[in-house]
């Protein structure tokens, strides 16, 4: 049987080939720099930088200067630890492998590229120079071969580590860098092209001995599965089963292949799959769980998915377990898991079983449903209607930014909002939002009072009048990514959850309920969990509170740093295994 550790020394040395990149680096450049002029490799060059230095321009000095800075030694060394410190940051997933491997490729091409120039003396081009030549050899090229490890190992982390459609422009954006490099370095008369070519080989030659030992597949998050040795059935779960529901678009085969194996060393042997579709967005979970035995419930695919399984097991105690694997995948980030599918099955699954609430939703022509994250009304509904799926599959979330934008001159609606069976209020507002959680992208806190396991909803009604109301809306909003959590007294006047609270001038009222019953003056699209549903002019939800149980790495209502303070009414909420 091949162990772990055996694998892992074999890949240990693929680090030998470092000296022999070294070395053939050194004679290359010997080579380059020994051809006297006029032969073929040589007179090509010259007429490539003359070129260059012909058709100078303003605008392209600019560009070109901005780029050598890029990729200078002090551009390099700050990016790179920069996004070192960000990969070992995350308290619950720290990306050590991958850290090394950025972090070891920019110092050894480094080192390769001090190296040759200590051995290599060539000139550089005959053009007048728009930079300071340093004292070093013109072969290779340092601003090209630094940009390549750095952002070619940026490219190589985006695409091995990152799920969606996105990944694919972010790694072309990232591996055409060096490319610009290069140019902007023959532009201004600091290198030859072989100068370039050489810079642009010690990277990736780098890179493919530093990615054959660090970034092999699942080694990227230290104490992920693929970190640990394998582990046989867990104790005490082996007469469990696992019914799994996959989402076949956002969970493809390499990763619900993942999932099954990580599931089986969990003790899990026994697993049942079902995919998703139009007509069973759950699958045939409700036929799984009619029977005995069944210990777990995962969900592998976003909140849409997640919302037709918490529908099916809520009340029943069998719990859920999140594989985020969708567009917006909102309940995973609110309840702070991480967003890598297999980090946040692991980090669930080495926690407790812990309640939280869902809300139920029903209105005219919208049968009774649970939702876990939002349901709303208006401008954000419209949005999700009239978002693209073929850009929503190739950009993910940001999709919504470009829908939204076609939506922004909508008129407001005219609506009576009942919160808790009190009186009616009239409004006007764009968008309507009732949510069990309040985070959206990017840590913007909607909601800010919202907690899954609060016991209560909250509504938010938005209605920012003209371009100031907009701004001052969106300002307050802003405001909430730079102080999250906080409860600032012009965001939470004294004054009782039923009465409603106004922030931004009158944007945004705010209201906190058991029950709240919204009824529009005409029909209005509205959305559950990013999933539309049909028009209507009436909108009805309340709370269930701690109905759903679902595995996390701790209580719903703490922060991943410090827990948060918990009133006496949910002390007796602990987990339960």
């Amino acid at each position: 049987m091949t162990t772990r550790s055996g694998t892992g020394a074999r890949r240990s040395r693929l680090l030998w080939l470092l000296p022999a990149q070294a070395a053939a680096m050194v004679a290359l450049g010997l080579f380059v720099s020994a051809l006297p002029v006029g032969r073929r490799l040589v007179s090509p060059e010259e007429q490539v930088t003359d070129a260059f230095a012909a058709h100078r321009t303003p605008w392209a000095d600019s560009v070109s200067q901005w780029l050598s800075v890029v990729a200078s030694t002090e551009g390099i060394v700050g990016v790179t630890l920069i996004c070192v410190i960000a990969l070992l940051v995350p308290p619950r997933t720290p990306r050590r492998a991958d850290a090394v491997f950025l972090g070891g490729s920019v110092a050894v091409q480094s080192a390769v590229f001090l190296l040759v120039t200590m051995c290599v003396e060539r000139p550089r081009p005959d053009v007048p120079p728009l930079d300071g030549a340093p004292p070093t050899s013109s072969f290779p090229s340092g601003h090209v071969g630094a940009s390549v490890a750095l952002y070619g190992g940026l490219a190589a982390l985006v695409w091995t580590r990152l799920r969606g459609p996105w990944r694919y422009v972010a790694a072309a954006v990232l591996v055409l860098v060096p490319s610009a490099v290069g140019l902007s370095r023959m532009y201004r008369g600091m290198h030859h092209p072989s100068d370039v070519a050489g810079g642009l080989v010690n990277g990736i030659a780098t890179l493919l001995v530093m990615g054959s030992v660090f970034l092999s597949r699942g080694t990227g998050s230290a104490g992920g599965p693929a970190d640990r040795p394998a582990e046989s059935a867990a104790p005490g779960r082996s007469g469990q089963r696992a019914v799994v529901v996959r989402h076949p678009h956002g969970c493809d085969d390499e990763l619900a292949e993942e999932v099954r194996l990580f599931l089986h060393r969990h003790g899990y042997a026994d697993q049942r799959w079902t995919s998703t579709s139009v007509e069973r967005p759950c699958g045939t979970l409700p036929e799984e769980c009619a029977g005995p035995g069944v210990g777990l419930v995962v969900v592998c695919g976003g909140d849409g998915t997640v919302r037709a399984c918490a529908d099916a097991v809520a009340g029943t105690g069998t719990p859920l377990a999140l594989v985020p694997c969708g567009t917006g995948n909102l309940l995973a980030r609110n309840l702070h898991l991480p967003l890598d599918p297999l980090a946040a099955l692991e980090t669930a699954l080495g926690g407790g079983v812990f309640p939280i609430d869902v809300g139920r939703v029903w209105g005219d022509g919208l049968p009774s449903t649970r939702f876990t994250v939002m349901t709303g009304a208006g401008f954000d509904a419209a949005t999700v209607r009239d978002t693209s799926p073929a850009l929503k599959t190739r950009l993910g979330w940001p999709a919504y930014a470009l829908s939204a934008a076609r939506h922004l001159g909508d008129p407001g609606m005219r609506l009576t909002v009942r919160v808790d069976g009190g009186r009616a209020r009239r409004r006007r507002a764009r968008m309507v939002v009732i949510g069990n959680v309040g985070a959206l992208q990017g840590g913007l806190e909607l909601l800010p009072r919202a907690r899954p396991d609060s016991g209560r909803l909250e509504l938010v009604l938005f209605d920012p009048r003209g371009p100031a109301g907009w701004l001052a809306a969106a300002g307050h909003l802003a405001s909430r990514l730079f102080r999250p959590g906080a409860r600032s007294p012009d965001a939470f006047p004294h004054a009782s959850p039923a009465d409603g609270r106004t922030v931004a001038g009158g944007a945004l009222e705010y209201f906190s309920a058991l029950r709240i019953e919204i009824r529009f003056a005409d029909v209005q699209a509205r959305e559950v969990d990013g999933d539309t549903m049909a028009e209507g002019s009436r909108l009805f939800a309340e709370v269930e509170p701690g109905t759903l149980r679902i595995f996390l790495p701790r209580a719903p209502g703490a922060a991943p740093s410090a827990p948060h303070p918990r009133s006496p009414a949910h002390v007796s909420r602990t987990p339960r295994l």
